[in-house]
């Protein structure tokens, strides 16, 4: 084989891969993600909430890969609230539904192993953060006489930037 003859059937062949290769920008992940002054207000409002109510709530907000973002010990709350704001938390962010909606699958199936996953917890009081169908975080709190009172001040710390969440 002459080296002309060489050299265009690589010269074609380097061509086909150019032109069959994806652009690099076609691989990259593009998202939403919490940021801390977001996570803050979430936290800072749903103390706030919870207080005027006459409770003493733990939160931690996670972020899309269930790490904290923020987490604070409510003042006069009791030593378990801060892990169990994060469990909670971090539930509402892996199943992206309220946290309580575990605590009914759970009864429709006790033997539901999920339930052993670390950090999961069947327990009302936490919601996930989402950016229209995408859940880009959680917020949890603990502390309240009730998950459905976490989880309704909860609500008001993420209705608070609902607005950021488009």
């Amino acid at each position: 084989m002459s080296s002309t003859i060489r050299f265009r059937s690589l010269a074609l062949a380097s061509l086909c891969t150019c032109a069959l290769a994806s652009p690099a920008s076609a691989d990259l992940l593009q998202h939403k993600d919490i940021s801390a002054a977001m996570a803050i207000t979430i936290a800072q409002t749903t103390i706030a909430t919870c207080k005027a109510n006459g409770y003493a709530v733990s939160v931690t907000v996670v972020g899309r890969n269930g790490e904290i973002i923020v987490q604070v010990r409510g003042d006069n709350t009791g030593p378990h609230t801060i892990e169990n704001s994060f469990r909670k938390a971090y539930t509402a962010r892996t199943f992206r539904n309220p946290s309580g909606a575990l605590v009914e699958r759970l009864q429709k199936n006790p033997t539901l192993g999920l339930i052993h996953l670390s950090n999961v917890i069947a327990n009302q009081g936490a919601l996930p953060i989402k950016v229209g169908d995408e859940t880009i975080g959680g917020a949890g709190a603990s502390g309240a006489p009730g998950g459905e009172k976490d989880e309704a001040c909860i609500k008001a710390g993420i209705d608070k930037i609902a607005d950021q969440l488009k």
